[in-house]
């Protein structure tokens, strides 16, 4: 069960006013309402059904993640079932409808005109995108002092203070994104969809995204220091999971989250995580965008796990198996090569099954065990911002099968 009461409560209710988010203003990351785009009404029948229906949180999840007015299935008309009888002459039209190099059928991904594919697929070559990337700051500034390094390890983030990598791979990166739809939060590849998944966070970064194991801490003894500890903490998220296109700011919400110290390591932060990460992802696709916000770690190390044959990655032969999955690469200036979103490209479309790694974790698991919240499919999300977590449609399988 996901324990995120208190969590929503601290970062839900507090973020909807004077705060911008994407493009428009960078100095901002806390989330505002958007609403998934594949809840849009639709004028056709979808290619895949089941699988296209907007869907219900699990009834047996405790979300309080969600804000206070979900988009629920009454926002959702799906008008496909009322489609006239007589569609001899418009199924014909609708057969030559759509993009080309693209989808035939619009309703599904209803957005494609201003995704950064079509303009590709147009000659419109884009511009690899910058990286709004924190990690280096992380490293400068150091492990915690002594004194308040119980308060940081019981919250259940300290994990995020190595796994940090040091490099982005910009033109890796840009690949990526001209794969991603936000109406399906995934990203289309010749192998089928695939995205990150909440066990993907947990084995890469090690953050609970579910009830974690709460660490005794005695804050009576720590008096003073706390409020340290608080500032630490806001940095070290402010440059891991909620980094945003700002290179100076991060939003004080963090701080609502960090008041009591003793709850903190209780939040499944790594679910807050994802929907920043897919929200960002959404932002960096659309064509008019020209930089990628998040944690690039947790986009860099998914990609290394799974597509070995797409990107050249270096592992540390000292890795320590106990620590997250992301301390296993190293990336530094010296081993991320300089090579071209076009080059990629090339190398996406040559993609075939053999070539994925669809289990990557399975010899990790004695340390960071599979959750079964994993594989709950519906809607994610963090204050304002609402995601589709589709793990039903990707075409791979979970460790414990």
């Amino acid at each position: 069960m996901v324990r995120t009461r208190g969590l929503g409560r601290a970062l839900g209710h507090v973020t909807g006013r004077g705060v911008g988010r994407g493009d428009r203003d960078d100095s901002g990351d806390a989330p505002q309402r958007q609403r998934p785009t594949a809840s849009a009404r639709r004028q056709r029948v979808p290619v895949t059904t089941a699988h296209d229906e907007p869907v219900v949180p699990a009834p047996d999840v405790e979300a309080d993640i969600f804000s206070d007015d979900p988009m629920t299935p009454a926002d959702v008309e799906d008008t496909g079932a009322n489609i006239p009888a007589d569609t001899g002459v418009q199924a014909a039209e609708d057969e030559h409808e759509g993009f080309p190099g693209g989808p035939s059928d619009l309703s599904v991904l209803t957005q494609y005109a201003d995704h950064v594919a079509c303009s590709v697929w147009m000659g419109e070559e884009h511009p690899e995108l910058k990286l709004s990337y924190h990690e280096r700051k992380v490293h400068s500034l150091g492990r915690p002092v002594p004194a308040i390094e119980g308060l940081v390890f019981g919250t259940g983030l300290s994990p995020l203070i190595a796994c940090s990598v040091d490099t982005g791979d910009r033109g890796l990166l840009s690949s990526f994104v001209e794969q991603w739809y936000r109406e399906t939060s995934s990203f289309h590849l010749p192998v089928g969809e695939l995205t990150i998944t909440l066990d993907d966070v947990s084995s890469i970064l090690h953050m609970p995204v579910d009830d974690a194991v709460q660490m005794l801490v005695d804050l009576l003894m720590a008096g003073h220091w706390t409020a340290a500890a608080r500032a630490y903490l806001l940095h070290l998220l402010g440059c891991t999971p909620f980094a945003n296109k700002s290179a100076t700011n991060v939003h004080v919400v963090y701080l609502e989250a960090l008041r009591d110290l003793s709850q903190t390591g209780r939040y499944a932060w790594g679910v807050v995580a994802l929907v920043h990460m897919y929200d960002q992802l959404n932002d960096a696709s659309i064509n008019s965008s020209r930089q990628l916000g998040g944690y690039i770690t947790l986009l860099q190390c998914w990609i290394y796990e799974h597509f070995p044959s797409v990107a050249e990655s270096t592992t540390d032969q000292d890795y320590d198996e106990d620590s997250s999955r992301a301390c296993r690469w190293i990336v530094t200036k010296k081993t991320v090569k300089s090579i071209r979103t076009m080059v990629y490209r090339e190398r996406l479309d040559r993609l075939r099954i053999p070539d994925v790694f669809w289990i990557p974790y399975g010899e990790h698991r004695p340390v960071r065990d599979f959750h079964l919240i994993s594989c709950y499919f519906g809607l994610l999300c963090w204050g304002l911002v609402a995601v589709y977590y589709r793990p039903e449609r990707v075409v791979r399988q979970f460790g414990y099968t």
